[in-house]
């Protein structure tokens, strides 16, 4: 699975000194009263959670609190239940609405909080007719309305006008995963891996390109496997070469997380040479050592990590990487260990999603002997530390040059290889360019002013 987590494949914002935490609660506003979304884990929740707010709104449902969950770690699972606590307390009459992951892998566990009112699945979740308030508050109705997410066959795709005070908009094309990393309890969250056909996909791009939008970003569980349950099996290159193509007045398309081995030569062309696919691509890596990879059942090896790093560079000298890494898997000594360290400088990653390793209840790794607890801290911390270090090497880059970033909220901004810029002075508009001067940089972002 490729995305913000350590799934069998990608991430798109995970625990790391270099990037937000994909733990962290994400809440666009504390309202008294009203809808209000928290969302924990990774960008495709966030995608989720404009869906729901979109289906709430048009379903008439006012005044509740839906806590999209995650489930990638034991902590993640615990954050979850501390913000249905905390979200109680902040406002004790409002009804409580708990989705996500964590909620579709252990449904039971949260209909049993006190504080929650009702129970909703991953599939569930992105039904408008979920959110009647006739049903969804509907006491008598049974507190959990979760189906099996194995049974799903399909995946609709669903405009989201943009995120991020419309910095950039998220087009999701992809969900759930086929692949069964020995770590990874994601795809008990998110069902088999299945595709938004490319028709809907580029007609979405289209319309977030009229609107204005000057960034597409790709999103998914497994992005890379996108297709492979379509008619004649297209890849993931192909819908990238149709979007490029019919959507040509889009100026910079990203795509999140992906897959490094499942990465095609259509695709791996196109990132050379259009210089409109963002220079900056996560990979799913997860460790550096080909026996933990193995007793992963990752389908790819160090050296074919390195090797796809070192490729892509050449042919792009611009391009940036980010990588999930975990630290303290099940059978990990310290040599295994130093082979991931050493990986990061040999692979050339800039920004890295570093995950303690965590057990999931019901995953091949549970069963596997596992470390003391604090050799996985002190390995995560050592992980880390290398990350801020490569980090910086690609801010110093950038210090005394001249370049056009992408604004964000709250007087920030991003390059187009993902390093992150704070602005002097009044901030301009969330999702235009802006030409700034980079003249020093803290260790975690750049220091820029405007022309």
């Amino acid at each position: 699975m490729t995305q913000n987590t350590p799934s069998s494949a990608p991430a798109i914002d995970a625990q790391s000194t270099n990037e937000p935490a994909s733990l962290k609660e994400e809440r666009n506003s504390k309202p008294a009263s009203g809808l209000d979304i928290l969302t924990l884990g990774c960008r495709l929740n966030s995608y989720e959670s404009e869906v729901m707010r979109n289906h709430a709104s048009s379903a008439g449902l006012e005044d509740a609190i839906i806590v999209n969950t995650c489930a990638v770690t034991n902590e993640a699972v615990r954050q979850a239940r501390q913000t249905i606590r905390r979200a109680h307390k902040d406002r004790p009459d409002t009804p409580i609405i708990v989705t996500g992951c964590a909620a579709q892998i252990d449904p039971d566990m949260f209909a049993k909080m006190p504080e929650v009112t009702r129970v909703i699945g991953n599939n569930e979740k992105m039904q408008e007719g979920t959110f009647k308030p006739s049903t969804l508050l509907n006491q008598a109705a049974p507190k959990a309305v979760v189906n099996d997410i194995m049974s799903v066959t399909e995946t609709a795709g669903h405009l989201v006008d943009g995120l991020e005070g419309r910095a950039r908009a998220f087009v999701q094309v992809q969900t759930g995963c086929d692949h069964r990393c020995t770590f990874c309890i994601i795809p008990y969250g998110r069902g088999n891996s299945r595709s938004v056909p490319a028709g809907e996909v580029v007609g979405q791009v289209q319309q977030l390109v009229l609107k204005g939008h000057y960034e597409v970003v790709l999103t998914g569980v497994d992005l890379t496997s996108w297709g492979a349950d379509l008619p004649n099996k297209p890849n993931l290159g192909n819908l990238v070469a149709r979007i490029l193509k019919l959507a040509p007045d889009l100026k910079q398309l990203r795509l999140s997380s992906i897959d490094a081995i499942e990465i095609d030569d259509q695709l791996f062309d196109l990132i050379a040479n259009d210089m409109r696919i963002a220079p900056h691509l996560h990979l799913s890596f997860q460790a550096g050592d080909n026996m933990i990879l193995k007793r992963m059942k990752r389908r790819h090896s160090r050296e074919d990590a390195i090797d796809l790093c070192t490729r892509l560079r050449a042919v792009r000298p611009d391009i940036s990487f980010g990588a999930d890494l975990i630290a303290g898997f099940p059978t990990e000594t310290d040599e295994m260990f130093e082979n991931t360290l050493a990986s990061v400088d040999e692979c050339g990653l800039d920004y890295l999603h570093v995950f303690p390793y965590s057990a999931r209840p019901g995953t091949p790794a549970a069963r596997m002997p596992q470390l003391n607890g604090d050799i996985v801290k002190a390995r995560a911390a050592r992980l880390r530390a290398k990350g801020e270090d490569r980090l910086k090497l690609r801010l110093e880059r950038h210090v005394g040059t001249t370049q056009n970033a992408l604004v964000e909220m709250g007087g920030r901004a991003r390059l187009p290889d993902f390093a992150p810029i704070r602005i002097d002075g009044e901030a301009p508009l969330p999702g235009s360019i802006v030409k700034l001067e980079l003249y020093a940089h803290n260790g975690t972002d750049l220091m820029g002013r405007t022309l």
